[in-house]
């Protein structure tokens, strides 16, 4: 086969694009990505959502409510309490501040068993 002289042919397919171009660096940086695309999340962030924070902690007596733990530690701590939402609000306000849906539980449990219920659609 010879060569083609002077017609450059040009590649039918481009370099595929990095799909981790655009991921987050840290766990701030993932966060403000976050925020950015889900305006709810500004809601952890007022004064209301601590008082209602505080309020389930204290009905709860300060433990797990899935495993009996007491949590006594201090974010990040695995012991450390976490105001979990039952039902998923997805940027629903009445189940995002509704206290019947909020359960006081540990971060072991929360960032665990909860989340791998929640990513197979247990939840």
């Amino acid at each position: 086969m010879g060569k083609l002289k002077g017609r450059a042919v040009k590649p039918r397919l481009q370099p595929a694009r990095s799909r981790l171009a655009g991921a987050p660096v840290g766990e701030r940086q993932r966060s403000q990505q976050r925020d950015a695309v889900h305006s709810w999340r500004a809601w952890y962030k007022t004064a209301r959502w601590q008082k209602l924070r505080l309020q389930v902690l204290k009905r709860d007596g300060w433990t797990c409510q899935q495993t009996g733990e007491l949590l006594v530690g201090k974010y990040p701590a695995l012991n450390s309490p976490v105001v979990d939402h039952l039902k998923p609000h997805r940027g629903d306000p009445d189940l995002f501040w509704d206290p019947d849906n909020l359960q006081t539980v540990s971060k072991r449990y929360h960032d665990g068993e909860k989340q791998s219920m929640e990513k197979r659609g247990l939840v």
